[in-house]
């Protein structure tokens, strides 16, 4: 969960016009590059707030049309720039979770809104999202700045 209180969540979430029911922490992504004069790194704390508004099965539909039209050639872009997409055990490819889901107004074709995630743990994530639209706790309590550190 994030912090209802710290500044990314406050500012990313509140600075929408709808009410916050709650926010997740969904991934603590380190990056760290090493050239031949410098060894430099960064984390991104990957958040998720659940304050939109839901879109009509209409939409919702034609958002997810949008996802299945590129899935393929995105998964080849991602191979292009960060190695193959990863698969299950079984070959078959991760799912893509779109951080600000797709129900809720999520741009199906952005970078920066796709992750890739185990089937077991995006149907785990869909679960705990609807909880957070529910405002139902953990989602709504404050949680630590980072959860996830070394």
């Amino acid at each position: 969960m994030c912090r209802r209180t710290h500044a990314h969540p406050r500012e990313k979430c509140s600075g929408t016009g709808y009410v916050l029911q709650g926010c997740m922490w969904l991934a603590d992504v380190k990056m760290d590059f090493e050239g031949t004069i410098v060894r430099a790194g960064s984390r991104f704390g990957m958040t998720h707030c659940c304050n939109y508004g839901t879109l009509t099965a209409a939409q919702n539909a034609t958002a997810r049309d949008r996802w299945d039209n590129i899935r393929d050639g995105f998964r080849g872009r991602w191979a292009e720039r960060f190695g193959a997409w990863p698969t299950e055990a079984n070959g078959k490819p991760y799912q893509a979770h779109h951080v600000r889901d797709l129900s809720h107004g999520g741009n199906p074709t952005d970078w920066d809104n796709i992750i890739p995630f185990p089937k077991d743990i995006h149907q785990t994530l869909n679960g705990l999202y609807a909880q957070c639209y529910a405002n139902q706790p953990p989602w709504t309590g404050v949680g630590p700045s980072y959860p996830y550190g070394e």
